[in-house]
């Protein structure tokens, strides 16, 4: 993005930001994004807008998109800090659709936006109605599903420690077939061992009930797939390059985040997408836990850009190792696009590491690159680019040895607050 020009309208102020992206199917995205919001509160007022709309360069068959978020605070459910809002949603972007209606509110101590709790209901209709933008497309279904969601999420800060857990609960209700329930609990502690070391520990625990479409169950090395959808850079196929996620070179973050088997699932999923003529049985689980553990340590490059007057504030390079262990419960029968429509087969077992109840685990050193400026409730938001080393595995393929090199490009923060 570049520097705004603004435009106000009596009290209310509108300000348009040019928008440049690209994916496989939409080719280069043009776009333009306008915030609204009243004069003088700071994204912190009535009548707040977040709105965009795009036009793909090779015109696919709905070149245009666009995304629109309208919140009102609710003047007799508000505090200072401690805000009651409605909040509206709209968007057809990348081929899938969304309509949401929902009620937040939060509850803050004082000035301190780390400290706080939140809680959501949300009630929302959404659909993937165009697949060739999904990066695998054997994981989803092309259909409407209506989700009654409630979000509760909790953050406490303290001089050398940070807490944060999010529950997610959804009911989900899909066209002529049987509706389904997923839960997921994420649970992040921070906490500084000495001034140039920090512990941080992670925890995730996710269950998706038998009938769930696949795009809502858990992948051991990565989140659901529906989750990837938050990111700019995992929404749409083509973003990161078809080839480097399919030799397992790139790690999308999430779930039970075993990043040392990215290279092994990337091959799985190859499979799954379209090498086999049949359905698989495939390792898509219902169920998943998963804990990872980072200790950072100090490092020179991070020391010379926490100096800088200009860049200190907003750039931080952090180097860690690291170790994660998890297990997914459950396999899923995959239909790609040839064997969808092929009745009566037996799907054989994709042979893999990741058997059903089996515990999974990885060490190795990693370093984190970040452009993060945090929004107005303190929360992160930015570019976070991982280089993992995960020199160590539990139950490595073929036979290979256990301490070996391997590498992996992560997108987005393991420990993200």
């Amino acid at each position: 993005m570049v520097s705004s020009s603004i435009i106000q309208a009596q009290s209310y102020r509108f300000s348009p930001y040019p928008d440049l992206w690209y994916n496989d199917v939409d080719g280069i995205r043009f776009g333009l994004r306008v915030l609204g919001e009243v004069e003088g509160t700071f994204k912190d007022g009535a009548h707040r807008l977040d709105a965009g709309v795009w036009l793909g360069s090779k015109l696919p068959e709905n070149p245009v998109s666009y995304y629109l978020s309208f919140t009102e605070p609710i003047p007799g459910f508000s505090d200072f800090g401690s805000e009651g809002n409605v909040q509206v949603i709209s968007s057809s972007r990348t081929g899938f659709a969304i309509h949401q209606l929902s009620l937040n509110k939060r509850w803050q101590k004082g000035f301190d936006e780390l400290d706080y709790l939140e809680g959501s209901l949300s009630l929302r209709n959404q659909k993937l109605y165009n697949n060739e933008y999904a990066i695998y497309q054997s994981l989803w279904k092309t259909e409407w599903v209506r989700i009654f969601e409630g979000n509760f999420s909790i953050s406490q800060n303290s001089d050398r420690s940070q807490f944060y857990s999010d529950f997610i609960f959804q009911y989900n209700f899909k066209e002529n077939t049987e509706s389904f329930s997923v839960a997921t609990i994420e649970s992040i502690y921070s906490f500084k061992a000495s001034k140039n070391f920090t512990l941080r520990l992670r925890n995730f625990i996710g269950l998706a009930f038998e009938e769930a479409n696949n795009e809502f169950k858990f992948l051991t090395t990565n989140g659901s797939p529906i989750s990837w959808l938050s990111n700019g850079f995992t929404r749409a196929n083509g973003v990161i390059p078809s080839t480097q996620l399919n030799n397992g070179l790139f790690h999308i973050g999430g779930g039970a985040n075993l990043r040392g088997y990215q290279n092994q699932m990337a091959g799985i999923l190859k499979i799954a997408e379209g090498a086999a003529i049949v359905p698989v049985e495939f390792p898509l689980h219902n169920k998943s836990i998963g804990f990872n553990l980072d200790l950072e340590f100090p490092n020179p490059i991070n020391k010379y850009l926490k100096t800088s007057t200009y860049i200190g504030d907003f750039f931080d390079f952090r180097s860690y190792s690291f170790f994660d262990t998890g297990m997914g419960v459950g396999t899923t029968v995959v239909y790609n696009i040839r064997s969808a429509n092929i009745p009566d087969i037996v799907p054989p077992k994709v042979e893999s590491v990741f058997e059903s109840g089996k515990w999974l685990m990885d060490a190795g050193l990693g370093f984190q690159l970040s452009a993060n400026i945090p929004d107005y409730l303190g929360k992160d938001r930015g570019i976070f680019i991982r280089y993992d080393i995960p020199f160590w595995l539990s139950s490595p393929r073929n036979n290979e040895s256990n301490l070996k090199y391997r590498n992996v490009v992560g997108i987005g923060a393991i420990f993200n607050f």
